[in-house]
């Protein structure tokens, strides 16, 4: 791991829509300080060692195998073990704990690198690392994967509990996130609607927030503006201002066209063969797509009636035990309505597997996206210009479907039911589906704005932009805290 120049640390959450991203804004960062060409600066990746399954496990093997022979110079190091613990209620308070066992071993790690360390960039979810970062007087930044929105929900959350004696779910009214039309109590995200220990770590990642040098969040500062603003004039947190904020989204990483004799995916093969913008994609992460048998039919029916071509990527039950929620593939001869298959096979595939999302949102076929609302999706599905028909599953997804339709307009609305295990009647979906692809007047001002949005995607990341300037101004402070000569490469 020895290096003569300095380094970026970098202390990912090991699961989808956390890693990922992280480590692609990382090593933009790191070209942005002439880690690219010159060796100003290398790149070292803290992976925590979790119980994980043989998914989560390939991803990051996977990861480590294509960077290792990038020849860029980043290097990779999996701290030591520890003891799950097995008395937690709930995944947030498993994670924080989680987390926390590990902090003698990022201490040893920190403190045994051969490099000077530039910063250290921690996902949010480890927050209660900063001590280490603390005891070593190293500059630590927080790494936010999600929306500005939810940013500015967890920096005002220390001071809503303080507010709301009962739990927020009952609150009357809407909640007051700056920056946010008035948010119903109702989306809020699963964890924070009763107080308890998960509860009680959100709030603690509140405050821990407030002590880093800055919070490196993937979104675009356009998308957003309003949020942002919030959050830079001090009103998330009344009497204080937030760290600054880094906005460093898109990072994505598109598959470039098959070589010579290479085969495309057949997702990708099968949609090449349609018209453009002809196609409803529907995709609910890496985590998603199982549904119960009658969602499933549905959801057939809903396509069925439709009319339109569909890409339908549905997965199988998630075995018990496994150790991280991964669905299997679907049997579809089991899941699917009789005859459904024959009837639409001139229109849909139905795709039982794991399946490219980012190579099959390039495509040029798909014209909507019904989503989970996780957020690598909304921003894949923004880069190019797809609008949206949100179906929130999990986490802070009802919070994003709400910005996606009521703040940005990028997508059109559908009645989820969150009491129902987020229940979708075949009309509700047939309905969303006909106007995210029809000639509804909510259809199209989605699809403008989604044209809009891809619009201000691209130009954020070009020279000048606001990702690529809010990453020169971040790779010039690192530098300068090391003692490098500031000087950001142009390299992005």
């Amino acid at each position: 791991m020895a290096s003569a120049c300095p380094t970026i640390v970098l202390i990912p959450l090991c699961v989808p829509g956390h890693l990922p991203s992280m480590f692609e804004a990382g090593k933009r960062l790191f070209n942005s300080c002439g880690g690219g060409g010159g060796g100003a600066m290398s790149l070292t990746v803290l992976f925590t060692q979790m119980t994980m399954s043989a998914n989560l496990i390939s991803d990051v093997d996977d990861l480590i195998r294509k960077e290792s022979g990038s020849g860029l110079d980043i290097h990779f190091h999996h701290l030591p073990a520890v003891e799950l613990p097995t008395d937690s209620p709930g995944a947030e308070n498993f994670i924080m704990r989680f987390i926390q066992l590990h902090a003698p071993h990022v201490k040893a790690a920190l403190s045994g690198l051969s490099s000077p360390v530039a910063a250290v960039v921690a996902d949010y979810f480890c927050t209660t690392l900063f001590d280490v970062t603390l005891e070593l007087a190293l500059p630590v930044y927080a790494y936010f994967s999600s929306s500005a929105s939810m940013l500015a929900l967890i920096l005002r959350l220390p001071a809503l509990d303080e507010e709301v004696t009962g739990d927020l779910v009952d609150m009357e009214g809407a909640i007051d996130v700056p920056g946010m039309p008035p948010v119903p109590a109702a989306l809020l995200p699963g964890p924070l609607m009763t107080k308890g220990p998960n509860y009680e770590w959100m709030v603690y990642h509140g405050k821990r927030l407030m002590e880093a040098a800055g919070i490196i969040v993937y979104t675009v500062a356009e998308l957003e503006p309003a949020v942002l603003a919030a959050i830079a004039d001090g009103r998330c947190v009344p009497g204080r201002r937030a760290p600054t904020v880094y906005t460093v989204s898109p990072a994505l990483s598109v598959k470039a066209a098959p070589g010579d004799g290479e085969r495309p995916h057949e997702c990708v093969a099968w949609l090449d063969a349609q018209p453009p913008a002809s196609v409803v994609l529907l995709c609910f992460g890496s985590l998603g797509g199982s549904f119960p048998p009658p969602q499933v039919h549905e959801i057939a029916d809903a396509l069925e009636r439709s009319g339109h071509r569909f890409l339908w990527v549905l997965r199988g039950p998630v075995p018990a035990g496994c150790g991280a929620p991964y669905p299997t593939d679907a049997n579809v001869d089991e899941l699917l309505p009789d005859g459904f298959l024959e009837r639409t096979k001139d229109r849909g595939l139905v795709w039982p597997k794991w399946a490219p999302q980012k190579d099959i949102m390039a495509r040029p076929a798909v014209g909507g996206f019904v989503t989970h609302c996780g957020w690598n999706s909304v921003l894949e599905s923004l880069w190019h210009g797809v609008p949206m028909a949100p179906w929130p599953l999990y986490a802070e997804q009802h919070l994003k479907a709400f910005e996606l339709v009521s703040v940005m307009g990028v997508a059109v609305a559908m009645e989820v039911d969150r009491e129902r295990g987020n229940y979708v009647e075949a009309a509700e979906l047939e309905r969303a589906v006909r106007s995210l692809m029809g000639g509804s007047e909510e259809g199209r001002k989605a699809r403008e704005k989604a044209a809009e949005a891809k619009a201000l995607c691209r130009n954020a990341v070009e020279e000048g932009g606001s990702s690529y300037v809010s990453l020169q101004k971040l790779a010039r402070e690192m530098l300068a805290y090391c003692g490098c000569e500031a000087g950001a490469s142009a390299s992005l």
